[in-house]
């Protein structure tokens, strides 16, 4: 009777022992490692095997004990191996200049060049076969006053790792001036490089670069403020490369930026002293004043009296030339958005008048226009008269015709160009040089007073 009873309460006790084999908590049958303890039921790869009993508890194809991170399958745990050292050196390219082979008129040449691994890169440059000059970061080079006969420029860029192009880009290319005349070649335009479009200001820069002799600018030189930032990334690619032979004037929009800073940083003493922005030379028979009339003259002023209007009366008692021309941004005369002139310069205009002036250039209208000699009132004066030449025609947006002044001459309001200069000893001839592609042109003689 005992012994029937014992059995089954053994057989109870064995059925419970066996359904949680570890003492663990959790069933057998629901269990993902039976038979070893674990409360958790972690299964980091989901694969029903419980970490404390899969051989390779990440799922990622490597048995733990060999596997350097057993509980990340991507094996982030481990540091990666470094990349191998760059030793390829960069490729060097010159972008413009001189054509190869090509027979330049000129004694002045630009360059401009680029790395194929642009981050951080570093150039040097030699011309015919002399010492290497670093260039550090620039990327453009300029030499003047080349003699006749053949050069070889050559460029080499390094990279942020210091690998060196061990074949420089070179380029070879002949100067024959001889056959320019021997007066002085004076050429340029206004209204010049507009970040917006670069096509312009590059298309009247590719005219520099057949024309030599001095390269004058006539305001509004990078758009839309003058930042230096504008002169780096717009001028500079374009009109920078005639930096070295450009005497300069600012506009209206370089005195957007306090102090008109961009421009006179970037162009330096050639610019004149940062407070006046007014300065002269004299090119071959010459007397040439450069005047500054900023934001109509609201900085610097152009008043009858003024600083300004005091020193450019000095100037040309000091340098009583036969022949003188001024160049500054605003016309007292134009027929295009800004007819019939900016009054504010007229000052200045009257002591040119009173001390001979022969020629004045200006820009600030969007267009090319040539008026009769004249008087500061807009009178025909073909005795002591000023011949006034709008030239805003360096590479921004062009404007239109509004009302013809009367001793306008001639116009155009559709074709980027410069306008060339040959200034002899008792005279002048003038030429409207277009852009590639257009065929208006203007050109004369005129002697001076």
């Amino acid at each position: 009777m005992l012994a029937l009873v014992a059995l089954p309460v053994c057989a109870s006790l064995a059925y419970a022992a066996g359904s949680d084999r570890d003492s663990d908590g959790i069933h057998n049958s629901s269990d993902n490692c039976p038979k070893v303890f674990n409360p958790d039921q972690k299964d980091l790869d989901g694969d029903g095997k419980g970490d404390v009993c899969d051989p390779d508890r990440d799922g990622d194809g490597q048995l733990d004990p060999s596997d350097p991170c057993p509980d990340d399958a991507l094996d982030l745990c481990v540091t990666p191996p470094l990349p191998p050292p760059d030793t390829t050196p960069p490729e060097t390219t010159i972008t413009d200049g001189p054509a190869e082979g090509s027979t330049i008129t000129q004694a002045d040449a630009s360059f401009s060049f680029s790395s194929s691994e642009p981050s951080n890169a570093t150039f040097q440059t030699r011309l015919d076969g002399g010492n290497w000059v670093a260039n550090l970061t620039a990327t453009s080079k300029t030499y003047s006053n080349l003699a006749n006969g053949t050069h070889t420029f050559e460029v080499k860029s390094t990279d942020a790792a210091g690998n060196t192009d061990a074949t420089p880009a070179t380029r070879t290319w002949t100067v024959n001036a001889t056959s320019q005349s021997g007066d002085p070649v004076f050429a340029g335009a206004g209204d010049i490089a507009n970040c917006s479009s670069l096509a312009g200001a590059e298309a009247t820069a590719k005219l520099l670069d057949a024309i030599p002799g001095t390269v004058y600018t006539l305001g509004d030189n990078a758009y839309g403020s003058g930042t230096a930032t504008e002169f780096a990334n717009c001028y500079d690619p374009t009109w920078g490369r005639h930096k070295a032979r450009t005497r300069p004037s600012p506009g209206n929009h370089e005195y957007y930026t306090s102090g008109a800073s961009g421009y006179f940083g970037y162009f330096g003493p050639a610019a004149g002293d940062p407070k006046e922005g007014y300065y002269s030379y004299d090119l071959g028979q010459w007397h040439v004043v450069v005047l500054n009339t900023n934001d109509q003259c609201r900085y610097v002023s152009c008043a009858a009296g003024s600083t300004q209007a005091n020193w450019l009366q000095a100037d040309l008692v000091a340098h009583p030339a036969q022949c003188t021309l001024a160049y500054f941004h605003y016309p007292l005369f134009t027929s295009g958005n800004y007819r019939p002139g900016i009054s504010a310069v007229k000052p200045l205009w009257d002591v040119l008048y009173s001390g001979g002036a022969d020629v004045v250039l200006n820009g600030h209208d969007h267009l090319y226009e040539r008026f009769a000699p004249q008087s500061p009132g807009g009178a025909p004066d073909p005795e002591r008269g000023i011949r006034e030449f709008v030239v805003g025609t360096g590479g921004a947006e062009h404007y239109g015709i509004k009302t013809v002044q009367p001793t306008s001459e001639v116009r155009n309001t559709d074709t980027f160009g410069v306008l060339k200069l040959t200034l002899h000893a008792s005279s002048y001839d003038w030429r409207f040089v277009p852009e590639a592609g257009k065929s208006f042109t203007d050109s004369g003689s005129t002697s001076c007073h």
